[in-house]
C-alpha cells in the first residue's frame, strides 16, 4: 500500500483518472495534504472519495511517540512509522506495533528537530531509519541502517511538524535541513523526489534556497546532485583537515579522499553558483585537542581557500559519547582560538550556536535511548 504523500500533483491526477473525478479534486487533495490535513478531515471532498483513498493508500502521518523541549525552545520529536509487507516493498503507516516480533507490524523510529531562529523555524529531518555511514561521533548509526525513508515519509515529517507549530502569526516550518538520521545521498532517488515535493508551488512550497542538505561525503553522488542544478545549499561533513585523521572517525573517508571531496564541492559551486558549507565538529580526545588545534585550523583553511566556501564550526554535543575514543567537546578558549586561526587564514568561518544540548538533541540520541529503554 503506497503512501498518499509519495505522489506528486501530476501523479495524483493519474491516480484519480479511473474514478473519472473532476480535475480539481486532485488539486484539493494535494493542497490539503500539504497543509498537514489528514484525508479523513478534507471535508470539501465527497465522503466516498475519502473512503476510497483510505482503502487504497496509506494516508497516515507519522505518530508522535514523544517530544522533548529544551530550555532554548528547541523541540525534538521521536516519530514512528509502522512497516507493512506488500510483496517485495515495505510501506509504512503510523500506528504503534502490536507485535514487535512480526515483520508486518514492525515499528520504525525516526527523529526530527525544530529549532526556533530569529529568521524563522528550521526543521531538521531524517532521511533514513538508522544509518550505515558509521561515523564514530554520531549516534544515528549505532545499530546500522534499517531502511530508507520514502519521499512521502520524509515529506510527512515536514507536514506534521509544520501543522503542529503554525500559528496565526507565523508559519511552523520556514527552513529545512536534511541533517537528521541517515545519509541523504545514500537515499538519493527518494531525497530528490522529496525536494521536488517540498518545493512544489501548489504544495507547502518551501524555497530551495531555504533547504540545506548535509552529506558525509559520497563524492559521485555530490557530482550527480550538482547536475540536478537545484538551489539547495550543500553542506559537507568534513570534521578533519587530513585523510589520516578523518579516516579515524568517518569510514567513508577510506573510500573518498579529502582532495576528491573538495573537488566535488568546487564542481557543485560551478554548476549551481551556491556557496558550499563545510561542517566541522570540534573534538577533544582523552583531554587533548583531537581535531581542534590551531595548526589543524590552518591546515583546514588551506584546503577550502580559493573558492566560495564557508566553514561552520560545531562544538561536539556534550551528550555524544564514544566509549573507545572518549570524544568530548573542547573548552571555549580552544574553540575560539581554532575559529580565529581559520578566519585569519582568509576563510569565512562561524561557530554554530549549540541548541538542544539539555535534551537528546544530537542525531540519533533520542531514538537510541528509547530503543535501549524498550530493550
Amino acid at each position: 500500500m503506497k503512501s498518499i504523500y509519495d505522489f506528486s500533483f501530476d501523479e495524483l491526477k493519474e491516480v484519480l483518472k479511473p474514478l473519472n473525478a473532476p480535475r480539481f479534486r486532485a488539486e484539493q487533495i494535494f493542497t490539503a495534504l500539504h497543509q498537514g490535513i489528514p484525508v479523513a478531515e478534507i471535508t470539501n471532498l465527497p465522503k466516498d472519495l475519502r473512503v476510497w483513498l483510505a482503502q487504497n493508500f496509506n494516508c497516515n502521518l507519522p505518530e508522535i511517540v514523544t517530544v522533548q523541549t529544551s530550555r532554548d525552545g528547541t523541540k525534538k520529536y521521536l516519530l514512528a512509522y509502522k512497516r507493512v509487507e506488500n510483496g517485495d516493498s515495505k510501506v509504512n503507516s503510523t500506528q504503534n506495533a502490536e507485535n514487535q516480533g512480526n515483520v508486518e507490524h514492525q515499528t520504525d523510529l525516526i527523529e526530527c528537530v525544530l529549532l526556533s531562529q530569529n529568521y524563522g523555524n528550521t526543521l531538521c529531518v531524517s532521511t533514513q531509519v538508522g544509518c550505515r555511514m558509521g561515523c564514530r561521533f554520531c549516534a544515528s548509526g549505532k545499530n546500522g541502517l534499517v531502511r530508507n525513508l520514502t519521499a512521502g515519509e520524509i515529506l510527512a515529517e515536514v507536514l506534521l511538524i509544520n501543522r503542529l507549530n503554525t500559528t496565526p502569526a507565523a508559519r511552523g516550518v520556514t527552513n529545512i535541513v536534511l541533517m537528521g538520521s541517515g545519509e541523504p545521498l545514500d537515499n538519493y532517488d527518494n531525497v530528490m523526489k522529496f525536494l521536488r515535493l517540498v518545493t512544489a508551488p501548489n504544495g507547502i512550497n518551501i524555497s530551495a534556497r531555504n533547504i540545506s542538505l548535509s552529506t558525509s561525503g559520497l563524492v559521485p553522488r555530490i557530482r550527480q546532485f550538482a547536475e540536478e542544478n537545484t538551489q539547495v545549499n550543500l553542506c559537507i561533513s568534513l570534521h578533519a583537515p587530513n585523510d589520516e585523521l578523518r579516516q579515524q572517525i568517518m569510514p567513508v573517508a577510506k573510500r573518498y579522499s579529502i582532495a576528491e571531496l573538495v573537488d566535488a564541492a568546487k564542481y557543485y559551486f560551478e554548476k549551481t553558483h551556491r556557496r558550499v558549507i563545510f561542517e566541522y565538529s570540534l573534538m577533544m580526545k582523552d583531554g587533548v585537542p583531537f581535531n581542534c588545534a590551531v595548526k589543524q585550523a590552518r591546515e583546514l583553511a588551506n584546503l577550502v581557500r580559493g573558492f566560495p566556501a564557508h566553514v561552520n564550526l560545531i562544538n561536539l554535543n556534550p551528550l555524544h559519547f564514544d566509549a573507545n575514543a572518549v570524544l568530548t567537546p573542547p573548552t571555549r578558549e580552544i574553540a575560539m582560538a581554532f575559529m580565529d586561526a581559520v578566519i585569519k587564514s582568509g576563510v569565512s568561518c562561524t561557530m554554530r550556536k549549540n541548541k538542544g544540548d539539555d535534551i537528546d538533541g544530537a542525531c540519533g540520541q533520542l531514538r537510541l535511548r528509547h530503543m535501549e529503554q524498550q530493550g
